[in-house]
């Protein structure tokens, strides 16, 4: 549905641009909820991806609050062999929850947040979800850049994620269990919880038929 297939990088973040390793853009989307591809604009370097009003994708655990209606762009993955799938993105961080996003997706009851958002204090930080009929949440670093890169790594047993200011030395975010089935979504989104809507920036999307070879340094 969607081809892309140039490189790209960006570097108005803090890393100079000349230490930071260009990621490229090789993503097929073949579906999408939320009318993303509606909200979708692709430019020649980059994808530009707009949520509308209060829209996220969370279950509480109390049951008091539960929405799926974020836009997601997705790629059918074959999740018994080995993948990693990265991107740099630059959200818009208007109001509190405001995130750009990568995604694992299952069913609306199972699904996986990877995101760099906007806490309650406006801080920017590396954010996980981890949905089995209602959501975890955890909040990570703290960072100041407005551009990072997100991975999502699995060797068909374990699951990683990762973050990265310059696509060259990344942090662990946390591993766990690959306990999903055969067929599943691998993509991007954004939310805009408590505001009026967001726009995140995707200036690189790059898919690789293999997994990171330690999953402590994710490289």
């Amino acid at each position: 549905m969607f081809a892309c297939n140039y490189t790209t990088s960006k570097n108005n973040s803090q890393a100079p641009a000349e230490t930071k390793k260009q990621l490229g853009f090789n993503v097929q989307f073949d579906s999408s909820m939320n009318n993303a591809d509606k909200q979708m604009i692709k430019n020649k370097d980059s994808i530009i991806l707009r949520s509308s009003k209060e829209t996220d994708f969370f279950i509480e655990p109390g049951g008091v609050y539960e929405k799926s209606d974020a836009p997601l762009l997705l790629k059918r993955v074959d999740n018994t062999k080995p993948f990693t799938f990265t991107a740099a993105l630059e959200p818009e961080h208007n109001v509190k929850y405001d995130a750009g996003m990568l995604f694992i997706f299952i069913d609306e009851k199972h699904w996986l947040k990877f995101a760099y958002e906007a806490d309650e204090r406006m801080n920017t930080r590396v954010v996980t979800v981890r949905t089995n009929e209602t959501s975890d949440d955890n909040n990570h670093e703290i960072l100041k850049d407005s551009v990072i890169f997100l991975k999502i790594s699995s060797d068909t047993k374990s699951i990683g994620f990762y973050y990265s200011t310059d696509n060259i030395s990344w942090n662990l975010v946390r591993v766990f269990k690959n306990e999903y089935p055969q067929k599943i979504f691998v993509g991007v989104g954004t939310q805009s919880p408590a505001g009026n809507g967001n726009k995140t920036i995707f200036y690189g999307i790059e898919f690789l038929d293999s997994a990171v070879k330690d999953f402590r340094s994710g490289l």
